[in-house]
């Protein structure tokens, strides 16, 4: 953690800026994973480089799987080439404090021989995980744990998973259907999972799993929303180019909105399974000119910045920046069907209430989201309790609100390493484009 807080720098003027972004955490993880059950080598190209994709490299090292850096046409980095192995222990397998690390890993240590140990940062240790653990032990898995269902625990591997079909509620996250299915094809009788349970948040997480699947030839069937089904078969090898992550680019598109600036954040996909996508009709409702073309995603705001209703279940990684948003609207908000949220790497609902109120704002905790009424803002410290989204938010009531320190800004390297720098030199560009 920071020794001072970092001071959020405020914009005197609009922001216009181009940001490109590195690749997204959600399919660098996942390509990951498929990338070491596969059947040859693979070549995932610009990954993401960030605390929670080197935690997934570093993990599956571990396992035995070899992980190569690769010269590649990335300004992030190189390439990374993987070459599947099989896969043994024993292991320690640290988590951080990464859902996809914590929960996508145990089902692989099961088909892994030997023991492999997980543990990681103490928030972890208070995340979700009883779903994955239950469904591997109606597998026939051995899990060593304390009762509780949560990190830490052990996975006794028997180089070998028999499938079949299992039930698990995954209203708490969506990670715990993707856990299973990204194994389901090495499973000896495939693999059925069925969701009992409320709704499943962050649903286009799971719709990317299942592509994922597919681009590597697995048959998979997910008709019914609530089951899919994995057939047993090869994995073929991955070569490809990993999109930027857009949820990452949610402040700084924020940054548009809430100055009357512009900013474009080249290589927006035109189709994606990316939850981040959401922005563009959130940014639109909220009052800002988008476009999408073969440049990029272009955000324009208009000078005005409407409150808005809006259920953000499926998108919920996007609510602290919306929330920052809305508290500088010129009208009131409600932000709803994200409860999933206070399972996080913190409990964002409670944490996104107390830090804006601090700072004058005035908002309410409702069962499954945050009512948002706008009031004029100062200064103060703004608390991140170790959560990357929580200290980007802060970064966007900055902008307008002069003498905003947020503690431990290092924590946005859980997805976006250097993103105070970056930051910072986006916010200085507030005079006229010259080229206008």
């Amino acid at each position: 953690m920071s020794q001072q807080p970092w001071a959020a720098p405020t914009a005197d003027g609009p922001v216009r800026a181009t940001v490109t972004l590195p690749g997204s955490k959600s399919l660098t993880n996942r390509y990951l994973v498929l990338a070491s059950l596969a059947d040859e080598p693979s070549r995932l190209r610009a990954p993401l480089r960030s605390r929670d994709t080197l935690l997934m490299a570093e993990a599956l090292r571990r396992l035995g799987t070899r992980i190569d850096d690769v010269p590649g046409t990335s300004p992030f980095g190189d390439d990374w080439l993987i070459h599947p192995h099989p896969l043994y222990g024993p292991a320690e397998i640290d988590c951080g404090l990464a859902g996809t690390v914590m929960r996508f890993l145990p089902p692989v240590a099961a088909l892994a021989t030997g023991e492999v140990r997980f543990d990681g940062d103490p928030r972890a240790r208070q995340r979700p995980m009883a779903p994955v653990v239950t469904a591997l032990r109606d597998m026939g898995v051995r899990i060593e744990d304390d009762g509780s269902g949560r990190l830490p625990f052990t996975v006794h591997g028997a180089g070998r998973l028999r499938g079949g079909t299992v039930r698990i509620d995954a209203s708490s996250s969506s990670q715990f259907v993707s856990a299973l299915l990204l194994v389901g094809a090495r499973c000896a009788d495939g693999l059925v999972v069925e969701h009992v349970g409320p709704p499943i948040p962050s649903e286009p997480h799971v719709v990317m799993t299942v592509e994922a699947l597919r681009d590597v030839g697995v048959v998979i069937d997910a008709e019914d929303p609530a089951t899919w089904r994995v057939e047993p078969g090869p994995m073929g090898a991955l070569d490809v180019q990993v999109e930027p992550d857009l949820s990452n680019a949610a402040p700084f598109l924020a940054a548009a909105a809430v100055t009357g600036g512009r900013v474009t954040v080249p290589g927006w996909p035109q189709y994606t399974t990316q939850a981040g996508d959401t922005l563009r009709d959130l940014l639109d409702r909220m009052g800002c000119d988008v476009s999408l073309d073969r440049e990029g995603l272009t955000v324009s705001g208009t000078g005005e910045l409407y409150g808005l209703d809006a259920d953000l279940h499926s998108a919920g990684e996007l609510t602290p920046v919306v929330a920052a948003m809305a508290a500088l609207a010129d009208s009131p908000s409600h932000l709803h069907g994200i409860a999933h949220l206070r399972g996080h790497e913190t409990d964002r609902l409670a944490a996104l209430a107390r830090e804006l109120g601090k700072l004058g704002g005035d908002i309410t905790e409702t069962d499954d989201g945050l009512v948002i009424r706008p009031r004029p803002l100062h200064g103060g410290l703004f608390a991140t309790y170790d959560d990357h989204r929580i200290a980007t938010a802060a970064a966007v009531v900055g902008l307008r609100v002069p003498g905003v320190l947020v503690e431990n800004i290092e924590t946005t390297a859980k997805t976006l390493p250097g993103f105070d720098r970056l930051w910072e030199s986006v916010i200085p560009a507030t005079a006229a484009d010259p080229r206008e």
